[in-house]
C-alpha cells in the first residue's frame, strides 16, 4: 500500500475524485462490463506475470464489484487488486453514486449532516468479533461538513433469496449536493479484508477528503 500517495484524478459530471494510481476503474455496465475487466486484467498480468496465479481471483472481485455498483446507481467505481507477497492478494474498492430520499410525505429529507448523523444508527459490538458501526460528521476541505458512518459490517448479498450477507470494512460519507434539496453524493468504500481495517478506513478516509464538486476548486 505504500503507493497510496501516487494518485490519479478521476472527473466526471458534477465531480472529481483522487484514488491511487495502481487502482483499475471500469465500465460496469452490463453490456460491456465483463470485457473491459477481462481486457483490463490481460493487460496487467502481462506486465506483471507474477500476478498470474491470481488471474481468476481479480476477475471475480473486478466482475462483483462492477456488478454491485451497478446496482447501487454508482457513477464512479474504483477498485484495489494487489498482491503485496501473502497468499491472496488485498482487495478493496470504492465507489461514488448520487442518492436522495423522501420523507412519507413527500417532502425531501435533510441533507444537515448533523441531523443526518442523528438519524443514522450506531451500533455496538456485544463481543468480541461481532460487526459494528460508528457515525460521526467529517469536513471535507473545499466541500464542507458531511455525515459519516464507518464500521466492519454484515452486507445482504444483493439479490440473494436466502438473504445471506458478507461481513466487511465499511465507511459511508453522506456529502450534500450544492443546489440539489434531498440528493447526497454517497462516496462507500469497502473491502472484506477485515485484518486491515484501520489501515481501510485510513485509506478511504484520504480518497473521500479528495472530493470535490465540478465547480469548486
Amino acid at each position: 500500500m505504500a503507493r497510496y500517495m501516487e494518485a490519479l484524478t478521476i472527473e466526471r459530471g458534477g465531480f472529481r475524485i483522487k484514488v491511487p494510481e495502481s487502482w483499475w476503474e471500469f465500465d460496469v455496465r452490463p453490456e460491456s462490463r465483463d470485457d473491459s475487466i477481462r481486457r483490463m486484467v490481460n493487460e496487467r498480468v502481462a506486465g506483471s506475470p507474477e500476478l498470474s496465479k491470481y488471474r481468476d481471483v481479480y476477475t471475480e472481485f473486478l466482475r462483483k464489484a462492477a456488478a454491485d455498483a451497478w446496482k447501487s446507481g454508482a457513477l464512479y467505481c474504483g477498485c484495489m487488486a494487489e498482491s503485496f507477497g501473502g497468499d491472496t492478494p488485498i482487495t478493496g474498492s470504492v465507489t461514488v453514486s448520487l442518492v436522495g430520499g423522501r420523507s412519507a410525505s413527500g417532502e425531501p429529507l435533510s441533507t444537515d449532516p448533523t441531523v443526518m448523523a442523528s438519524q443514522l444508527a450506531v451500533k455496538e459490538a456485544k463481543k468480541e468479533g461481532d460487526s459494528w458501526r460508528k457515525v460521526t460528521t467529517v469536513d471535507i476541505p473545499g466541500v464542507g461538513p458531511a455525515a459519516r458512518t464507518y464500521g466492519i459490517e454484515d452486507i445482504v448479498v444483493p439479490d440473494d433469496a436466502l438473504k445471506r450477507t458478507i461481513r466487511a470494512v465499511l465507511m459511508q460519507t453522506f456529502i450534500p449536493v450544492p443546489g440539489q434539496e434531498g440528493k447526497v453524493a454517497l462516496v462507500a468504500g469497502s473491502s472484506q479484508v477485515l485484518d486491515l481495517a484501520e489501515s481501510f478506513f485510513d485509506i478511504f478516509d484520504a480518497i473521500t477528503s479528495t472530493f470535490r464538486f465540478a465547480d469548486r476548486r
